[in-house]
């Protein structure tokens, strides 16, 4: 009887790469419908864009014409997309650093204990779940030099002699626009700054006051070591939500005056729906892409780095 088992043939057992193979399949079903959709809203637009920006295609041709990279060299020539993409970089610059400073200042207040302290949480997030096009309108009557409630408090209190035109000049349509956004954006910025203060341990600020450290050092020397991950990925993910702003800039000012505030996603509707010129407006386009690819690197390359 032992003699007949010890012949039975061994067992195989099952290949190791199989079930690898089974959760992979498995995987590209799962991710498989996001992948189309991904190809249909983003990818094959994207390829045809960048098609596109090496054709003349206006309202005057019947079919595209290939030009090479003639609506480049139309674009420096005549100044359009270096005046852009300056016009982009200072809005960028100002509104991140705006919203990171009075992001920061207003999560160092959050995180103190005060009475009310959960109203006002709550309430710090009203400006983000609002829909950016009234986040515009709103600004623009505050700024409006007619009737606008900044004009008004200003000349009740005589400030001004008399009201202006906030949006009518290139510095003040900047500095609303950025004024704008900045508002939208700080609670977003304020909730990871004081989710990050929260998880601050409190050992390294009793210890540091027992030190004898003030509160600028205790900031210094062991809150913002520990909150410089997080200022990394907002700052870069700051700057990309603002290289892409249109609505808040588009419904206050249009771009104007005398393209003060055209940035890249407004020159590209300018070009495209305005003009009718779809092959300048794809060659803005990819301008307007390769400038969005060096924050978006540097966030992908923090995210490989924390894998």
């Amino acid at each position: 009887m032992s003699l007949a088992i010890a012949r039975q043939p061994a067992r195989q057992a099952p290949r190791p790469g199989g079930l690898a193979r089974a959760q992979a399949r498995t995987g590209l079903l799962l991710v498989l419908p996001a992948m189309v959709v991904f190809c249909a809203v983003i990818l094959f637009p994207f390829l045809d864009s960048l098609r596109r920006a090496f054709y003349e295609d206006t309202l005057m041709t019947t079919e595209p014409v290939f030009i090479g990279f003639g609506n480049f060299v139309q674009l420096w020539e005549d100044g359009t997309i270096l005046g852009t993409w300056i016009v982009t970089v200072v809005f960028v610059v100002l509104a991140t650093a705006a919203t990171f400073a009075l992001g920061l200042a207003w999560a160092i207040v959050l995180n103190e204990r005060f009475r009310g302290r959960t109203l006002v949480r709550a309430l710090s997030l009203l400006p983000w779940v609002l829909p950016s096009t009234v986040v515009a309108f709103l600004w623009a009557w505050l700024l409006n030099g007619q009737y606008g409630l900044l004009n008004a408090v200003l000349l009740t209190f005589g400030v001004l002699d008399e009201p202006v035109a906030w949006l009518a000049t290139s510095s003040g349509a900047m500095a609303g626009v950025v004024a704008a956004k900045t508002w939208l954006s700080i609670p977003l910025f304020s909730a990871f700054l004081l989710a990050g203060l929260q998880s601050l341990p409190r050992e390294q600020v009793e210890a540091a006051r027992i030190d004898g450290a003030g509160n600028w050092h205790v900031f210094r020397h062991v809150a913002w070591p520990h909150l410089r991950p997080t200022i990394a990925v907002l700052l870069v993910l700051g700057a990309l939500g603002n290289l892409q702003q249109f609505d808040v800039i588009y419904a206050m000012t249009g771009g104007g005056p005398v393209r003060a505030t055209t940035v890249m996603s407004v020159e590209v509707q300018r070009q495209a729906f305005q003009a009718w010129n779809l092959g300048l407006a794809a060659a803005v386009g990819v301008v307007w892409f390769l400038t969005i690819v060096g924050p978006a690197f540097l966030r992908l390359r923090g995210v490989m780095k924390e894998a």
